[in-house]
């Protein structure tokens, strides 16, 4: 593995900084989260003309044709900004999914008015049990020329907005496919759900929601293969998100115990404050040695299911410590929420909690160990 970034990721990071540092003001956050999308129309087109939403969509369809690690660049910025946009959703649920399985017409539909930031996707990974996102109770059936689904979906992000939603169903035994759902057709009903974040996420009820044959991604015996794909690679991008959110929130705190003073001198100068400090800068560079470890496996095409868990791990366990040490060590302030930090621990929780907690991978690591 090399760990030097790529001249491309250093752009996309710096233009992805650059533009959230000028745009996402604290006042600037405070509006997106309470307006009714949950996110920041005018920025999102924003980074749609810089070119960013477009990282890892192909040249052919308005893209920058770049690759997972630049997109994995982007989302770490996306951490760092606690920005309230659906990136992770439409960029990596939905857009690479469909330029890596979707058909010509689909590809031609969908991934440009991503690449401009006129349209939002996104996928249904969880269902009610919590379970494994691979054993499915969502079912699929042919019907004429179309197919019918049934079945429930939680904690989905971006419905209300988006223009299609990936639903993986079974379609028989040992069947999956992949089914592109207009969030507004017939039988689909939505739920708003309260989350950590206060991110805007929805349970998705179908009975006998109609998906058209064109809106199929993949025929239904390779939906498996789809999903096998798809779900590392979001694993990994909210691990890069996760990197993100734990160096700012240390970076912060740097800075507070740098000029906070009790006893006539800053309080970094103290040896349980400095102490615990070091532990936190050395787990944010296990999330961050972890994560670019699985991201450039993923991106090289060599097996990487060991690697997504050890960094799912480490962006859930020690990206905890890290937030939890920057509130610890805020004290007050940390609890504020006219101050940023907040906002910090939030995201860590949930991404935390997403696509499996830190035992779950630790007990899928377990079972890798014990198969030899």
């Amino acid at each position: 593995m090399l760990f030097r970034s790529t001249e491309a990721q250093t752009a996309v990071a710096g233009l992805a900084r650059k533009i959230f540092e000028e745009r996402l003001t604290p006042a600037a956050l405070k509006t997106a989260e309470a307006s009714p999308d949950g996110f920041d129309r005018d920025l999102w087109r924003v980074l749609g003309s810089a070119g960013l939403l477009g990282t890892a969509v192909p040249e052919a369809h308005g893209g920058a044709g770049h690759g997972f690690l630049e997109l994995c660049a982007l989302l770490e910025e996306a951490g760092a900004a606690v920005a309230p946009l659906p990136i992770w959703s439409t960029a990596v649920l939905g857009a690479l999914p469909i330029a890596e399985f979707g058909t010509a017409e689909q590809r031609a539909r969908f991934l440009p008015g991503v690449a401009a930031g006129s349209v939002v996707l996104s996928a249904a990974l969880a269902e009610p049990d919590g379970g494994d996102p691979r054993r499915l109770q969502t079912t699929a059936r042919a019907q004429d020329d179309a197919w019918v689904l049934d079945g429930i979906k939680t904690c989905v992000p971006a419905v209300a907005v988006a223009e299609r939603v990936l639903i993986p169903a079974v379609t028989g035994p040992d069947r999956l496919g992949v089914f592109l759902l207009d969030p507004r057709a017939r039988g689909v009903k939505l739920e708003p759900q309260t989350t950590t974040t206060g991110e805007s996420q929805f349970r998705i009820a179908m009975e006998g929601a109609v998906v058209p044959r064109s809106d199929v991604l993949a025929d239904p015996s390779l939906g498996k293969d789809v999903l096998d794909w798809l779900l590392p690679r979001a694993t990994v991008a909210l691990c890069a998100m996760e990197l993100g959110v734990a160096e700012r929130a240390l970076r912060m705190t740097a800075a507070y115990t740098s000029t906070r003073q009790q006893f006539e001198r800053p309080i970094a100068t103290f040896q349980a404050v400095s102490q615990r400090a070091a532990d936190a800068y050395i787990d944010v560079e296990s999330i961050r040695v972890t994560t670019w470890q699985a991201a450039w496996r993923l991106s090289s095409g060599l097996p990487a299911d060991q690697a997504v868990s050890i960094a799912k791990y480490f962006a859930a366990e020690a990206g905890h410590r890290v937030v939890y040490a920057a509130q610890h060590l805020h004290a007050g302030m940390g609890f504020d929420l006219e101050y940023p930090l907040h906002r910090y621990y939030l995201w860590s929780k949930q991404i935390e909690l997403t696509l499996g907690s830190a035992s779950e991978h630790l007990a899928l690591l377990g079972r890798f160990v014990a198969a030899g």
